[in-house]
């Protein structure tokens, strides 16, 4: 109960709203976030999570594991990964979602947004491949700075990876401003 006083406060102090179907939610899903153009949005994400007592995993740089953030990350939930090895993250989530009756792993993919007067790229993908090599659904996060509104607009269950991407962008099409580039197919 304090959990969700304290997760609403935050949305009423930033001045946002929310909305979610709660019956969205199951026990294990990649949930990933658009538009990321702030920290509040990643506070408003966590606030969002304590009002639905959810406890929630999210990958960081390993890096960032030392001295007094070490267990102040690993109590937020993040799991430390080493983005220069050859680290299989696919395969490690996958044991994560395995080994756990419920398991949620939030991730906000880079290239959802392009700084001024800089291309956009290709969105990365590893949510992707990450839900689907665990077979769980894709929770479908948003913030609209503009609007000040955020929430859970639904889920997918991972198929074909062009089909989900465009579908992925016209779920978001009226919730964000957000333009995500497909990356082409590899033969």
């Amino acid at each position: 109960m304090l959990k969700k006083f304290i997760g609403e406060s935050a949305f009423k102090i930033a001045g946002w709203n929310y909305h979610i179907e709660p019956d969205v939610l199951e026990n294990k899903q990649v949930i990933v976030g658009f538009e990321h153009t702030s920290m509040l949005d990643a506070v408003l994400s966590l606030a969002l999570f304590q009002i639905f007592d959810m406890k929630i995993h999210t990958l960081i740089k390993k890096e960032l594991f030392k001295g007094p953030m070490k267990p102040l990350l690993k109590a937020l939930g993040g799991i430390a990964v080493d983005r220069k090895s050859n680290q299989d993250i696919v395969s490690l989530m996958v044991e994560h979602f395995q080994q756990n009756e419920k398991f949620n792993l939030v991730i906000a993919p880079e290239a959802t947004r392009a700084k001024p007067g800089e291309a956009r790229r290709p969105i990365r993908t590893g949510f992707w491949h990450i839900a689907k090599a665990a077979n769980v659904p894709i929770v479908l996060m948003y913030a609209n700075s503009k609007t000040k509104q955020g929430g859970i607009l639904g889920k997918i269950y991972p198929t074909e990876i062009n089909h989900d991407l465009a579908l992925l962008k016209q779920l978001y099409k009226d919730k964000v401003d957000l333009d995500i580039i497909i990356p082409e197919a590899k033969n």
